[in-house]
């Protein structure tokens, strides 16, 4: 039995750009701390020794693996399989998966085969008195904060949006124990068979790891005026953000949505057009290196948070920004126009 054990499901497939595994490590070590726990990382795939080792690298202590050319391609079936039998056979008491598309798929079918809870796109994990994992998460479209725990079940299980922590620095002398695990006679049949398949960059970065971040909420005032954030981030090799009434607006949309319903990010600067501040935005702020404020009202949140606020209308503020950057680039600052 090794319910003191915290396992942390390896998604290896886009690994140099989506570091949430690296990031739940890090924070599996911390909860680890405070309940005697060993943080595992758990491996499916063929030649992954070196994903194996960056794992440990990054906090692992344990891995379990299993290392089969049939397990080159992802197979929901297959892969959900294979986690249930290790659990079963090995009782981890926690699970911990990233929050990506892949494990929104995957795990909410373990928790139904283990007949255990799962609490989908947590912001934050904690401990509570009796030992038990805090699974911190928002609610109700995002106006409530809930702090959900499972009492009677194990394991407890969790997915984690990417961007919620701080992976731990590479470690060159970091050990651990690789357990590997031979694959089972009994894996269901593929319904699915990979064809072919071709790699395609997003062609921009994720908002997440952006460097500089422009936001825009209602106070830009219209769609139209909104799309001035994106010239300027054009300008600025930005990537664009918004509030969540402006993306249920269809002003832009959900993939740039930050907050508790959408991203969590950490920019050097962050520029903030039109923005009030409430809770559910600034929630995923809280890592953000500078902030430059725009806003009528000074008194807002988003004022009060800022490195450098700067009371003025969001929209005419932006206009004069970009003109300001035209200028300095020897650009036309006469193509710059009002948008309605």
């Amino acid at each position: 039995m090794n319910t003191n054990e915290i396992w942390v499901f390896g998604d290896y497939r886009n690994y140099f750009q989506n570091r949430v595994t690296l990031q739940i490590l890090g924070r599996a070590t911390d909860l680890a701390r405070k309940t005697d726990a060993v943080v595992c990382a758990v491996v499916f795939g063929h030649q992954v020794d070196e994903y194996v080792r960056e794992y440990v690298a990054h906090g692992a202590r344990k891995v379990y693996v299993v290392d089969h050319p049939d397990l080159m391609e992802y197979s929901v079936e297959g892969y959900a399989h294979l986690l249930v039998g290790l659990v079963r056979n090995h009782n981890p008491g926690t699970i911990l998966v990233g929050a990506t598309r892949f494990g929104q798929e995957f795990t909410p079918r373990v928790a139904k085969m283990l007949n255990t809870g799962l609490t989908a796109d947590c912001i934050d994990l904690s401990i509570d008195d009796k030992g038990r994992l805090v699974q911190i998460a928002p609610s109700f479209g995002g106006n409530l904060i809930a702090r959900i725990i499972t009492p009677q079940h194990r394991p407890q299980m969790a997915t984690i949006r990417p961007g919620t922590f701080h992976e731990l620095p590479h470690d060159d002398h970091a050990v651990g124990d690789i357990i590997s695990i031979p694959m089972p006679q009994d894996m269901p049949p593929k319904r699915v068979r990979m064809v072919s398949s071709e790699y395609r960059p997003a062609g921009k970065q994720r908002i997440e790891d952006a460097d500089i971040v422009i936001c825009g909420g209602r106070g830009m005032g219209s769609k139209g005026k909104f799309k001035k954030l994106f010239e300027l981030a054009r300008l600025m090799n930005a990537e664009v953000g918004a509030t969540r009434p402006v993306v249920y607006a269809n002003w832009i949309g959900h993939d740039a949505l930050v907050g508790q319903a959408g991203k969590n990010i950490k920019p050097k600067v962050l520029l903030s057009f039109g923005i009030s501040g409430a809770i559910q935005h600034t929630s995923a702020l809280s890592d953000a290196q500078f902030i430059v404020a725009v806003n009528k009202n000074p008194n807002a949140t988003m004022m009060k948070m800022a490195d450098v606020a700067i009371v003025a209308d969001a929209n005419q503020a932006c206009l004069g920004i970009i003109k300001a950057i035209r200028q300095k680039l020897n650009l036309d600052p006469a193509q710059t126009e009002e948008s309605e």
